[in-house]
Parts: structure tokens; C-alpha cells; sequence
């Protein structure tokens, strides 16, 4: 069976729920260039698959809402905001055309490892444009593009250390993993790092900030090779 994230949603929510290091440090890392305080301010969650950004952001005031291409994603964010009521609210919607989100709506746009998964980015970033208020941002983390390039591994060295192997990174577009365990044999699109920028750029934004968040303990702790890899990168891009 080919997978889709509808067909991995009760996997990937389960996964999530139960702790997982890398996701958890790419919540945080992305919460790390929001304000502490929100109240007063509209956010959407462009990918937010069963709403752990959502989750946190409606914890500091925020009013947000939560969109992602899978029913079955949305299903489990409206099961854990039942469950634990924030105040976030989820339906199902297209991140390349946010067809149910105003023009000029929200101040804030996060996408927390999702704008790697739409097929048009320049679509996408049109849509998350159109909705940002004039001063509006869009935070986001994606996969390395270096380090997570297609069919990436891990390689025993020499010395006994673990490193990355890496190959294909030019070759553009969809790819699907063949690992039994990973959330990417749903799928991903892979971009090269030159083209998330200049697809910024040309859709209207402007780039405030770039960082590699160095793996956290959580991270190291279940992964040790990870140590000396950032394994996502966040953007924080203003309308321009």
C-alpha cells in the first residue's frame, strides 16, 4: 500500500503524543521566535497535523486556528482539543491556496516541518502572503535541506563514529522513504536551500532570521548520532 498522512495519521499522532524528541525540539525551536505572550493576536498553523504547535501557541492568548490537507490529522487535533481545551480551532484546508482563511487575517503564520510536504511552494507562500497582515511574519522549520536530502543515512566511520551520509541533494521533488518507521514515507518534498530563499523573496517576503537549532539533550539523548547535525532549519520571514 502507498502511504499517504492520512493513511499514517493515527501512527504519526500516537508518535507525537508519546513523546518524541525531534519533534518536540522543532516545537520549541519554532516557539523560540514567537513573543511569550500572545493575547490579542490571530495565528494560523499552516500543516498543523494533530496541532502540537496549535496547542502551545493558543497556550500563550493566541487566537488560532489550524489547517492541514489531511481529514484524518484533523480528526486527532479536535480529539486533543476536546480532550484538553486551548481554544485552537482546526478544519481541513489546501496550504496552497488556505482557500477558508481571510486576506490580511492573521499576524502571525507558523508551519512547523509542513511547507516541505505542499507540492507549490510558490503557491503556498502566495497563500500564507495573502493572509498575513502588512506587518505580519511567517515562522517555519523544514527538514535540513543538507543533512535530509533524499535517501540520507548513517555510516559507521573509521573511528566508530556515526555520520551522515549524504547524496542527491541537487535532485529536486518528491521522494517518498522507504523507512517502516519514518514520517516521510508519506512523502516529501525535497528543495535545495537556495530555492526556499529565492522563492521567499519573489512571493514578497523578506528574511529576518535563519538558524540551525543545535540538537537539544531530548535530541541527543535518542539519537546520539544527531549530536553534531542540525537536523531542521527555521526561517523567520516578514511580509515585505
Amino acid at each position: 500500500m502507498t502511504e499517504s498522512w492520512d493513511t499514517i495519521a493515527d501512527w504519526y499522532a500516537e508518535l507525537v503524543r508519546s513523546g518524541s524528541a525531534l519533534h518536540d525540539f522543532s516545537r520549541d525551536s519554532l516557539l523560540g521566535y514567537l513573543p511569550e505572550l500572545l493575547r490579542g493576536q490571530r495565528v494560523l498553523d499552516l500543516g498543523c497535523g494533530e496541532g502540537i504547535i496549535a496547542r502551545a501557541v493558543a497556550a500563550r492568548g493566541a487566537t488560532v486556528w489550524g489547517i492541514d490537507p489531511s481529514p484524518r490529522m484533523i480528526e486527532h487535533a479536535r480529539s486533543a482539543e476536546k480532550s484538553q481545551p486551548t481554544g485552537a480551532v482546526f478544519s481541513v484546508d489546501d496550504g496552497c491556496t488556505l482557500a477558508t482563511v481571510a486576506t490580511a487575517s492573521v499576524e502571525w503564520v507558523t508551519a512547523g516541518l509542513s511547507l516541505n510536504n505542499v507540492p507549490d511552494l510558490d503557491a503556498a507562500l502566495a497563500a500564507v502572503h495573502r493572509v498575513l497582515n502588512p506587518r505580519g511574519a511567517l515562522i517555519f522549520t523544514v527538514p535540513h535541506p543538507c543533512f535530509e536530502a533524499p535517501h540520507a543515512t548513517w555510516a559507521q566511520a573509521g573511528d566508530g563514529t556515526m555520520r551522515r551520509v549524504v547524496g542527491d541533494y541537487l535532485t529536486e521533488g518528491f521522494w517518498r522513504s522507504s523507512n517502516p518507521n519514518g514520517a516521510r514515507r508519506a512523502g516529501n518534498q525535497h528543495r535545495k536551500l537556495s530555492t526556499y530563499i529565492t522563492t521567499l523573496m519573489r512571493n514578497g517576503f523578506k528574511i529576518a532570521a535563519v538558524d540551525e537549532p543545535t540538537p537539544d539533550p531530548r535530541v541527543v539523548a535518542a539519537q546520539p548520532q544527531r549530536s553534531g547535525l542540525p537536523p531542521f532549519m527555521l526561517f523567520d520571514v516578514r511580509r515585505a
